[in-house]
């Protein structure tokens, strides 16, 4: 019977009771329990299909990381034989993400998501849970929300590692200027590892300032528009990327012909990241495995449904250089 407390999410008493048709149990509880029993195959029969319903809603563009992301995510769900669908959103877009998490509604068993930060995405994961799905974040989180679990790196600590790297490399240097670039901050991660280098900036490396802060939308296009903004009018001493659109930063870089000039930071190692490594165009990159990812989330959303909850293997920061470039 501790399989079905543990899948109700009641006690070993509650079980009995209802197993034996005791009084005392509320008619939603004996509810649950009763359809915990089923599933587990209790009475003998199992109800529940052996095919799991599994959704994936990621943001669509050409963001390297997320590319990587959807692929790994697929193959998870083909090993583990989960009947698997991709969703992909207009980036930093609520109204279409809540639209998206709305059609899942009683059609899915399992759902992960790379939530967006605003109240109608909150409601809709609310109401996917209410309805029995399970839910999961993926790569940036949202707190206090019915939901099984986070996969992804710690954001702020990510953002305390960008600053580190920064004062490191910079350090015996005064009144040194950081120019951040950031995706959005509807995506609490971006809002994370913002707080993050401020946090180590204003505690560790006083000397070191935020010249300004160029929101792109993960768009490389924008990106790079924006870093000629920022040079034409003066070369800041670093350059700290939070989200996508490093190819853009870099393009504009090399055409002012300070690459070697610039520190500069950012996230996740794709094949372009590697490649500006390797130039010297970036400094560090600051890495979560998309794969590790895409393997953890699955594994939870599949013990969150068979009710057994198998101990996570949260995927961790790892900074390559050119030097350890895997």
């Amino acid at each position: 019977m501790g399989a079905i407390a543990r899948k109700a999410g009641v006690s070993l008493a509650t079980v009995d009771r209802v197993i034996n048709n005791r009084e005392g149990v509320r008619d939603r509880t004996r509810e649950v329990v009763l359809n915990a029993a089923w599933t587990l195959g209790y009475f003998g029969t199992e109800v529940v299909s052996d095919t799991m319903r599994m959704d994936f809603v990621l943001p669509a563009g050409p963001n390297s990381f997320m590319a990587q992301l959807r692929s790994h995510l697929m193959e998870e769900a083909a090993r583990n034989d989960v009947e698997a669908r991709l969703h992909q959103t207009v980036g930093f877009d609520p109204g279409a993400l809540s639209e998206k998490l709305s059609e899942l509604e009683g059609v899915s068993d399992a759902v992960a998501v790379v939530a967006i930060d605003h109240p109608s995405v909150r409601d809709r994961i609310e109401t996917l849970s209410a309805g029995g799905a399970k839910v999961a974040t993926l790569v940036s989180d949202i707190p206090n929300v019915t939901k099984i679990g986070y996969v992804g790196v710690d954001n702020r600590a990510a953002g305390r590692l960008a600053g580190y790297l920064i004062g490191r490399f910079l350090h015996n240097t005064s009144r040194v200027s950081v120019a951040i670039f950031i995706g959005s901050p509807s995506y609490r991660g971006h809002e994370e590892r913002e707080m993050g280098i401020r946090s180590i900036l204003s505690q560790d490396y006083p000397e070191l300032s935020i010249s300004g802060i160029q929101e792109v939308n993960d768009d490389r296009d924008r990106a790079y528009e924006e870093t000629r903004k920022l040079l034409a009018a003066g070369t800041p001493d670093a350059i700290y990327n939070i989200g996508s659109g490093n190819q853009g930063i870099a393009l504009a870089l090399k055409e002012a012909g300070v690459q070697r000039d610039v520190v500069f930071i950012g996230h996740d190692l794709t094949p372009a990241t590697r490649t500006m490594l390797l130039d010297g165009t970036m400094d560090a990159v600051i890495d979560q495995n998309p794969r590790v990812e895409a393997r953890e989330v699955v594994k939870l959303l599949i013990s969150a449904r068979r009710g057994t909850f198998e101990a996570e293997y949260p995927p961790r920061l790892q900074v390559i250089f050119r030097e350890n470039l895997p």
